[in-house]
């Protein structure tokens, strides 16, 4: 029976580690599909915003409470599963807690019990961190997570995850408690509750417990791929890739800098050069692979979005949703690769079926969601790069635009003034 709990364990093991794998793979290959984007210079100061923003959160600090509960959500979680060595181990030679075992062989079995009772405390901590986090989404409602930008999938996508986390951390409580050779001290405190239970009983509770734990844990790994949580390893990656120049500087484009130069001066432009195949972006594939990787590493907390002076007046543009669309149009491109081997024109793009030009018009370029996001994101980016797509491949800009394109081009300022009497003003009583 022993033989047959190993090979079921080591089977289920193999085949959610490579699910895993594989979908991993086609987000790598999904942000890929973009542009060369990833800028690896000043590392020092990179792995400085990685450690600083990513893994100590500084952002979300501008609300300690929050942000407090939340660094014990994922750090808890993260440190909590460092137990599933233990487990695996167990699982595959057929073992029981064989850490302690070793442990107490070096004379560190107290070091041990430290080590479960401090998973333990983390474990009842991010018990408490979901059920607040549940409270405030689905009771006391606040507005960001009420937004027309989460209806549906999205809204119920938190949820699960934050109960997925509550029914692991339980059973791991519940594992340790069913487990009366040991005396931890979160677990020892269930233990009451379990005394009129025979030993046989406890035995089955534990080991379904243990059972329902590790292949919960699976299964939470397999569903990050799909899911917003998918933050929890990107977050890393992506504020490492974060651009480290000053917010508000805009990039310029070599093709429209090059284009102006030939058309001044034909006798530069290089003998048999092609034009340029586009300008800014319509569709994904003409975004640079750190856009992409910034739509896979959204949390959709909406902080951007409650930051947006344009969606605080009412207007249509949210950041949160840039990015979701942005995601959402990736992965059908994703799927139609999957189908067809390559990319097959399916007459949409990003530009019109899922990001509208009345919202990117509504931007003011103010960098208030760069600024905000946690994770390092940079919804304006996308946001230029489509406009740019807009107004220079499709002439699609309003009336006043154009005035003003007008007068920087003949008088070199948005006003309509010669520069020989831009400071005319100056001599009027």
């Amino acid at each position: 029976m022993a033989a047959i709990a190993q090979i079921l364990f080591i089977i289920i093991t193999a085949t959610a580690l490579y699910l895993f794998g594989k979908n991993l793979l086609k987000i790598r290959r999904n942000i890929l599909i973009g542009k060369a984007g990833f800028v690896n210079d000043q590392k020092a100061r990179r792995w400085k915003n990685v450690f600083l923003l990513a893994l100590g959160q500084k952002k979300m600090f501008k609300k300690p409470i929050v942000a407090i509960l939340h660094l014990i959500l994922y750090v808890g979680f993260i440190i909590i599963n460092i137990e599933l060595l233990e487990i695996m181990a167990d699982g595959i030679l057929g073992t029981h807690r064989i850490f302690e075992t070793y442990f107490e062989q070096f004379g560190l079995a107290s070091l041990y019990k430290f080590i479960i009772n401090s998973f333990e405390i983390l474990a009842a901590l991010v018990l408490v961190a979901c059920i607040v986090f549940l409270v405030r989404r689905n009771i006391l409602k606040l507005k960001r997570f009420m937004s027309s930008d989460l209806a549906g999938w999205p809204r119920s996508d938190a949820n699960y995850i934050l109960i997925a986390e509550i029914i692991l951390m339980s059973l791991f409580l519940i594992m340790n408690a069913a487990d009366t050779e040991t005396h931890f001290i979160i677990s020892a405190s269930l233990q009451p509750l379990l005394s009129g239970i025979n030993s046989n009983t406890l035995f089955i509770i534990e080991h379904t417990a243990w059972w329902l734990h590790i292949i919960g844990i699976y299964i939470f790994m397999n569903y990050l791929p799909y899911s917003k949580h998918l933050h929890i390893i990107l977050a890393f990656p992506n504020t490492y890739y974060a651009p480290l120049t000053p917010k508000g500087m805009m990039h310029n484009m070599p093709e429209v800098q090059n284009e102006v130069l030939y058309a001044m001066q034909p006798e530069l432009a290089p003998i048999g050069a092609a034009a340029p195949a586009n300008f800014g972006a319509k569709d994904v594939m003409d975004l640079s692979s750190k856009n992409l990787m910034d739509a896979y590493s959204c949390t959709e907390c909406g902080r951007c979005t409650a930051a947006c002076p344009a969606n605080i007046t009412g207007k249509l543009l949210s950041p949160r949703k840039i990015m979701m669309a942005t995601r959402d149009r990736l992965e059908e491109v994703g799927k139609n690769m999957d189908l067809n081997q390559k990319f097959v024109s399916d007459n949409k793009s990003l530009l019109h079926d899922y990001i509208t030009v009345e919202e990117l018009r509504a931007c003011t370029t103010c960098n208030a969601c760069v600024e905000e996001c946690p994770v390092s994101i940079s919804p304006l980016d996308i946001i230029m790069e489509l406009r740019r797509s807009l107004v220079m491949e499709e002439s699609n800009a309003p009336q006043e635009w154009n005035s003003m394109f007008s007068n920087i081009e003949n008088n070199f300022a948005p006003w309509k003034f010669a520069p020989d009497d831009r400071d005319a003003w100056t001599n009027q009583a």
